[in-house]
């Protein structure tokens, strides 16, 4: 939970104004993503961008990346998997999935947040995201 305290803490520091919902695990990124369960932090619509990590408990980031681009509804939204991983097998099995982008954390708290400075600016700012997109990231990271 560290990590993800760290993600919400950066991204609200980089754009107090931006909506950021984080999520515990794959299972309630799943659920709030497709609606199914009355998550108050998800706003109606879809995230401009989803931070995946891989390591998360109940449903892995691989699972909800193969769920998400097997929904016609989520398909097209940008996921950045942002992960302690550097194993090739699971970089190439991102990008096999459809995973827009894959980002190993930096463990130093200075490049860690110039990287999520870097996501904000494109995935945000410069990314043009698909019709239907509230302006929010929903972050999955459990560690």
């Amino acid at each position: 939970m560290v990590v993800a305290e760290l993600v919400l803490h950066t991204l609200r520091a980089i754009n107090p104004t931006r909506k950021v919902v984080h999520v515990r695990d794959g299972v309630e990124a799943l659920e709030c993503l497709q609606s199914r369960q009355n998550f108050p932090d998800c706003p109606a619509g879809h995230p401009a961008v989803v931070l995946l990590d891989l390591k998360m408990p109940r449903l892995d980031g691989f699972e909800v990346l193969r769920h998400m681009r097997a929904d016609e509804n989520l398909k097209g939204v940008p996921v950045v998997v942002l992960t302690s991983s550097q194993d090739e097998g699971d970089i190439r099995e991102s990008y096999q999935l459809g995973a827009n982008a894959y980002i190993v954390k930096p463990v130093e708290f200075r490049k860690f947040a110039f990287v999520l400075e870097q996501v904000e600016n494109f995935w945000l700012v410069i990314n043009h995201p698909p019709p239907l997109v509230r302006v929010a990231a929903t972050a999955g990271e459990s560690r």
